[in-house]
């Protein structure tokens, strides 16, 4: 594995602070399909990235290819970005934090 990869799956690693069944669980509810950016009407992007996670968590790094990294990278730009952004107050209820674990990580862990 080259650096790079190697950087990139550790800060996917730390941006992904939920497991694939949590993720699984919390993507089925109308709260995370109540968020995000949504193309179509369908979908939003952040929902479909969760889904995505859910599989990434469930492969083998061996078997991560050059289009999951590039998922990965694209993961933990998003989380590094939306963390800057949050709000003041309480966020257990807030789209913000519910936008973050669509992206698969939960603020309050």
């Amino acid at each position: 594995m080259s650096d790079d990869r190697r950087t990139v799956a550790a800060e996917f690693g730390e941006a992904v602070n939920m497991t694939a069944g949590e993720l699984e669980r919390w993507l089925a509810t109308d709260e995370s399909q109540s968020v995000g950016q949504k193309d179509g009407g369908g979908e939003s992007v952040g929902h479909e990235s969760g889904r995505r996670i859910i599989t990434l968590l469930r492969k083998k790094k061996g078997e991560w290819t050059d289009d999951d990294y590039e998922h990965m990278n694209k993961v933990v730009g998003y989380v590094h970005r939306h963390l800057a952004q949050r709000p003041s107050g309480d966020v257990t209820s807030s789209r913000w934090r519910y936008s973050l674990m669509n992206w698969g990580h939960d603020p309050l862990k």
